[in-house]
């Protein structure tokens, strides 16, 4: 019989770092953090290690992944929890979920690290109460998931957000740096487009720094393109960018308010405000939808 609490463990794999916990519900009970290196063997097997010594010193239920990607979520397929053609170097082809859970004898789940933000944001943070909600990081890359009816969507695929195609500014000649779109969102607008774009990282810029308003409005359309589609009560942006300037999401809102021309009703500047926000759960909205994730193998 599963106890009325059981502990749980979950791993926030990102492309910069990885965290690992152990949890009963939401509250962890022992976290540890590393950086995600080029070598997938390394670093999965430094989390493996954590998981398996936690694991003895007090076993848990379920475990709970929640990964970068692309991810290969389909369980009928021998690549089931693989990273596929992932832009990071090295870790395409990676079998995430074998080298995680195989060993620990326990139900296991993953997904990518935006579903699972999403999922937590839906259950503790800022999408509490909303049927159809976004969860849109931007970091060192653009990645998105969407939670309808408190599961994550899932086609043909997961979504890839990151990788849509947005409106330029019409004088904005910047070919991005993407190694597959090139000037795809990703490659406009993550960190690693803002350093190539400014000649210096995000976190050093301005607020007023002209960079700002390419972003905001490349990241503003995405935010019209997603409301005209999905209709979504909530879109939450997280991310080391997303968070990290206090000024870009007010310029997206704006962007987007414009973009969307007042055509929808509820849809006004003030009303994007409350529509577009930042997580309710800050940077532990990754970390906190592995533990979704995990919960869920539980029937919690």
């Amino acid at each position: 019989m599963t106890s009325i609490n059981p502990l749980i463990a979950g791993v926030e794999l990102g492309g910069t770092k990885c965290i690992a916990v152990t949890a009963r519900g939401r509250e962890i009970v022992s976290r540890a953090q590393w950086p995600t290196g080029d070598d997938p063997a390394a670093t999965l097997g430094t989390l493996a290690g954590w998981l398996a010594d936690a694991h003895r010193a007090e076993p848990f239920a379920a475990l709970g992944i929640a990964s970068f990607g692309p991810l290969c979520l389909d369980p009928a397929s021998a690549d089931y929890g693989f990273i596929i053609n992932t832009p990071k170097p090295g870790w395409s082809g990676t079998n995430v979920l074998g080298l995680l859970a195989g060993d620990l004898g326990v139900p296991a789940a993953i997904d990518t690290d935006v579903a699972g933000a999403a999922l937590a944001e839906g259950r503790w943070g800022a999408s509490v109460g909303c049927p159809v909600h976004v969860y849109l990081t931007i970091g060192t890359g653009i990645g998105g998931g969407i939670v309808v009816d408190g599961k994550p969507l899932h086609g043909t695929f997961h979504p890839e957000m990151g990788h849509v195609r947005v409106r330029r500014a019409p004088d904005d000649a910047f070919a991005g740096v993407c190694p597959i779109h090139g000037d795809c969102l990703e490659g406009l607008a993550a960190g690693p487009a803002i350093a190539a774009r400014a000649g210096r990282s995000a976190e050093s810029l301005a607020s007023d720094d002209p960079v700002w308003a390419l972003v905001a409005g490349e990241v503003g359309d995405l935010m019209a393109s997603l409301i005209l589609t999905l209709a979504p009560h909530r879109i939450v942006i997280g991310g080391g960018v997303g968070q990290g300037q206090a000024e870009l999401l007010p310029l997206v809102h704006e962007a987007a308010a414009g973009l969307l021309g007042g055509y929808l009703p509820g849809h006004s500047l003030e009303a994007l405000r409350r529509v577009i926000v930042h997580p309710g759960l800050g940077g532990d909205a990754g970390v906190c939808g592995a533990l979704a994730l995990a919960l869920a193998l539980l029937g919690d």
